[in-house]
């Protein structure tokens, strides 16, 4: 349409952020805001997110980015701009479960690295003879990391949650089913709808038939009433309508005993939304597989995200792989209702990002998540130190819960410049790890093409001598495009593709993506393998850890006031029991003419 600036809206509502980015037709960003997510952790290992917060900071992100891009259209003196579609992307997994009638969540969100449901994992695998019961139909194991496991114990332990499901006002989704739900009214006809990739990720979806598997529903207790209807990544959803039930300053997080309720004052006027009524949602993928559209990965293409975890999918186009070595088969995308599936083996690891952040929040021996690099730098190698963050276990290709996080190796010589290098390392090594099982169920070798080279993408891909540790680890180029947000870009070209802005053709055909850095290996295969074997050797020193924690109440069991006990020698004193302290610009452009008929 002449005389309007056209563009597409992407929600990125991530576990430690939400953002929101504004691109025109040529993919080039408008305008961004960022808010960060309040983390709640009620006890070790495990780890919430208010829903409420949730949705209060995709409203502000979305309210105050499209204020900002129009006052960019009219800095450029271009025509006015005209949101054609709104398209959404989500930390994956992280399960919520809101009341039909009242729109309000029923408990805390529980996210995706949340691992109190370890035992239930255990027990099930028991009754269900092991672990691998339902990986079959849903291409996944039972681990703590899926939605199954979390609605279980939300039924088991939480009343409220429990009711709702049996009287059937429950409404249970991950996280795009609650933004969804909010954008097009909440309790005043919102729709209940998730899309093929994080319907993957819960432990309940047929790979085959795109649909609920009736054996796992029936295993973790699941009405499909209650959950919401599998749709494509690319379709209409519903349209953006701000109602005053989900009008921010309307609600209120559950109160002290866990029961939601509505704020007294009435809502604003004005809806923060209301300048976007009407807007189609068009566009919805799991974080990682938008990653990997955003990244345009063709069959036999893989990405890897560097966020809080690390989140390695290849594209294995419409063939699904049974993993034999630890991986996940999952969804890659699904661009429409007519279109067919691509699917995608995964590997995830759960700190990368995070590891980064513990050294700086936790550890405090680098104030900032730069520095990591700049003491990284400040010597040659980790001088012989091997880091295993596995805080709350390991993930892909091991899958063990029982592990916990080990730093071995340290000598007289170690210093905090070889503590974070390993840190850094420790995300490469892992990265190798989950990239060797790939090559493996994929036949990835040197006698089938291998995988030329690694798409990078995430806040940690900033890093370039962390980029260059990983392309000598991994021994394969590592590629990092100029524009790094490629979930926020995922979710616009499946929204654009829905709604006709974009064609498959221009997506998905050859493109030069402009200022894309090349990272390719410094050190040889030989010197790469041995370092890769010691870290191996410290991974089998992290497992079979998780009995080291303390037992409820054990810290009480003192039989000696430590603090009273002093021991004198000479003129110094040391008292026993004091604390010791211490310190994509025009990446569619110039697409080809021939047709794309394979997505």
């Amino acid at each position: 349409m002449e005389g309007s600036t056209d563009c597409i809206g992407a929600i990125d509502q991530g576990t430690q952020s939400t953002r929101v980015f504004i691109f025109d037709k040529d993919c080039n960003p408008l305008a961004s805001h960022q808010v960060d997510v309040p983390q709640i952790y009620p006890q070790a290992g495990w780890c919430e997110h208010d829903p409420l917060d949730i949705w209060r900071t995709v409203v502000e992100c979305l309210s105050r980015t499209w204020e900002a891009a129009q006052q960019v259209v009219v800095s450029a003196g271009r025509p006015h701009l005209r949101m054609l579609a709104l398209g959404l992307t989500n930390q994956r997994e992280t399960t919520v479960v809101w009341s039909r009638s009242t729109g309000l969540p029923l408990h805390n969100a529980i996210v995706w690295l949340d691992n109190r449901t370890s035992e239930l994992c255990e027990e099930l695998s028991r009754q269900h003879g092991g672990s691998d019961a339902f990986r079959a139909a849903t291409g996944l194991p039972l681990s703590p990391y899926f939605s199954a496991t979390k609605l279980l114990w939300l039924q088991q332990n939480v009343p409220e949650v429990r009711d709702a499901i049996a009287s059937g006002d429950a409404c249970v989704g991950t996280v795009d089913s609650w933004l969804i739900w909010q954008l097009t009214g909440g309790a005043a006809g919102g729709v209940h709808v998730t899309d093929v990739t994080n319907a993957s990720r819960t432990l309940l979806m047929d790979l085959e038939t795109l649909d609920w598997h009736p054996p796992a529903l029936e295993a973790f207790s699941c009405p499909r009433e209650v959950l919401p209807r599998i749709a494509s990544n690319a379709e209409l959803y519903g349209r953006v309508t701000p109602s005053p039930a989900t009008a921010p300053s309307a609600l209120t997080s559950f109160g002290s005993h866990g029961h939601p309720s509505a704020a007294a004052c009435p809502p604003p006027p004005r809806h923060p939304l209301a300048p976007l009524e009407g807007v189609p949602i068009a566009g919805c993928l799991g974080d990682q597989q938008a990653a990997m559209l955003g990244q345009r990965c063709r069959p036999g293409e893989a990405k890897n995200t560097y966020g809080t975890g690390c989140f390695m999918l290849l594209n294995t186009g419409q063939r699904r792989i049974a993993s034999t070595h630890g991986l996940l088969t999952t969804l890659a995308f699904r661009l429409g209702q007519d279109r067919p599936p691509h699917y995608a083996l995964e590997g995830s690891v759960a700190v990368a990002g995070l590891g980064v952040s513990w050294l700086r929040d936790n550890l405090r021996l680098i104030g900032s998540a730069a520095e990591s690099a700049e003491l990284a730098a400040a010597v040659r190698d980790t001088g012989g130190v091997y880091f295993v963050p596995a805080f709350s276990g390991l993930l892909a290709p091991r899958w063990r819960a029982d592990a916990r996080g080990v730093l071995v190796g340290m000598t007289s010589f170690t210093t905090r410049e070889h503590v974070v290098r390993a840190m850094l390392e420790a995300i490469c090594f892992q990265t190798r790890e989950v990239l060797d099982a790939m090559r493996r169920d994929a036949e990835l070798d040197e006698h089938h093409g291998g995988l030329a080279a690694l798409r990078v993408d995430g806040g940690a891909a900033a890093n370039d001598l962390l980029m260059q540790m990983q392309a000598d680890i991994l021994q394969v180029p590592v590629l990092r495009p100029a524009f790094r947000e490629t979930t926020s870009l995922g979710a616009a070209l499946a929204a654009g593709l829905a709604v006709g802005l974009w064609s498959r053709e221009e997506v998905f055909g050859p493109h030069t993506v402009a200022g894309t850095t090349t990272f390719r290996p410094k050190v040889s295969a030989r010197a790469a393998a041995a370092r890769y074997g010691r870290w191996n050797k410290a991974v089998e020193r992290a497992l079979d850890l998780a009995d080291l924690a303390p037992e409820e109440g054990e810290a009480d069991e003192v039989e000696v006031e430590e603090a009273e006990v002093e021991v004198k020698a000479g003129e110094g004193e040391v008292k026993v029991g004091e604390g010791v302290r211490g310190g994509g610009g025009g990446v569619v452009a110039g697409a080809p003419a021939g047709p794309v008929d394979w997505v």
